[in-house]
């Protein structure tokens, strides 16, 4: 099930590379986090409201494919999609372009589990699934 992107830009600053000068490997994962809750809000579906209803989302498995590299002052484009969904959990896969020569720089997925906040599983509500499905704004 591949449901429509959202696309979030990312500028990279010095405090974004290693000693190498390149974009530092873990961050990519802190990207995909704010593509996520980009792509949640873009949908009307704010993270904060989802919390007070007792619906979190935690990451269960994290996964990134590095292609090239990016570098200091370069801008990169995450384009995310719901690439899979259930009752209880979501999986989120990214592709991160530069945004000037358009070579792909990574790729990723998270699947997210749907917790009440104590770590106990629940299922999504019928108003978030119909906004991750339909694209249109939903509400906690």
């Amino acid at each position: 099930m591949l449901i429509g992107g959202s696309k979030v830009d990312i500028r990279i600053y010095y405090e974004d590379t290693d000693c190498g000068g390149v974009v530092y490997y873990a961050n990519y994962l802190k990207y995909f986090e704010r593509a996520r809750t980009q792509y949640l809000e873009d949908r009307g579906l704010s993270v904060a409201e989802l919390m007070k209803a007792g619906r979190v989302f935690v990451v269960v498995h994290a996964e990134v494919d590095y292609r090239t590299p990016a570098r200091y002052g370069d801008t990169l484009e995450i384009e995310t999609i719901v690439a899979e969904m259930n009752a209880a959990a979501i999986t989120f896969s990214h592709v991160v372009v530069d945004r000037e020569s358009r070579r792909v720089v990574a790729e990723g997925a998270a699947r997210l589990a749907v917790t009440d906040g104590n770590g106990k599983v629940k299922r999504l509500d019928k108003h978030t699934i119909a906004a991750l499905q339909s694209g249109t704004k939903g509400r906690p």
